[in-house]
């Protein structure tokens, strides 16, 4: 691990020590437990990060799409990632989720989690959850049997055909509702919905899973500027409770949810700050935004 990588880590866990978390108390927060056990199905992220790359790389029959690429991601964070087409963004989720092997590098999940140990399907088990550009949901059903598939519960027939909904599930899936804003529609069948309300429904779908890191690539293309803006609210909203790596063009929606921007190119970060200094930068003015 690079120095720098290991001083942000440092102050990131600070930072995330000295925030109290739910049932802390004066002398049991977080910075009374810093060094605490982790428990079964939690991520470590007592070094203050919940996802970090370093010097990952990747070629595609001689194209280097990834280029010695170091990120990393707060607990908490909703960071977003712009860059140019072919920069390397939707490769860099591939590596994330396991969809693609790198040539080299290491990818942690918390402290401990070497994603690069793990298959795609027991890395969305982890608590990773991605969502595609196009949205994806099972058309022919209602929004509340869309949710209601995607609870993290036993999927074999006989349990399936047993299954009913216990009152911590439904009221589970009764907040999922009102956080992605279907509560007014939750008996509609999924095909009748907006688009916009197609992409809210997905983010629903993943948030069933209790994830503790979403990848979501381009939520608000082709979306009305009504739909744009509670996207924006509904991002916020998760925001802390869980992480968030968002890679998306439309500026103001990003200028509208995001601290920290990071800027890739050619497979590496070109630039990283907040968005107004991004894009004062001449390197970023020239590769991506233009003048």
């Amino acid at each position: 691990m690079t120095p720098d990588l290991m001083d942000q880590g440092a102050r990131r866990a600070e930072a995330y020590r000295a925030t109290p978390g739910p049932g802390a108390t004066e002398s049991g927060g977080r910075a009374a437990g810093f060094m605490r056990p982790v428990l079964p199905g939690e991520v470590d992220v007592t070094h203050g990060r919940i996802l970090y790359l370093e010097d990952v790389s990747v070629s595609f029959d001689g194209f280097r799409a990834i280029r010695n690429l170091s990120l990393d991601i707060a607990p908490g964070e909703l960071r977003c990632i712009i860059g140019p087409n072919g920069a390397g963004k939707t490769t860099m989720m591939d590596i994330i989720t396991g969809k693609t092997r790198p040539d080299s590098g290491t990818v942690f999940f918390g402290s401990t989690i070497d994603l690069l140990r793990y298959k795609e399907a027991e890395i969305a088990g982890l608590g990773i959850g991605r969502k595609f550009q196009k949205p994806t949901v099972f058309e022919q059903l209602t929004v509340f049997e869309n949710l209601e598939l995607a609870l993290k519960t036993d999927k074999g027939v006989r349990a399936s055909l047993r299954f009913r909904l216990d009152s911590a599930q439904s009221d589970r899936l009764a907040e999922v509702l009102q956080t992605i804003h279907l509560a007014e529609s939750v008996e509609r069948l999924a095909g009748t919905l907006s688009h916009g309300q197609k992409q809210w429904l997905e983010i629903g779908m993943l948030l069933m899973q209790d994830p503790k890191l979403l990848l979501l690539d381009e939520p608000v293309a082709g979306m009305t500027d009504e739909e744009t803006a509670r996207t924006a609210e509904l991002f916020l909203s998760l925001k802390g409770r869980h992480s968030l790596v968002v890679v998306e063009h439309d500026m103001h929606f990003v200028q509208s949810i995001s601290e920290k921007v990071t800027v890739l190119h050619e497979g590496a970060v070109l630039a990283e700050g907040p968005l107004e200094q991004v894009q004062a930068d001449e390197r970023v003015i020239e590769v991506y935004l233009g003048r």
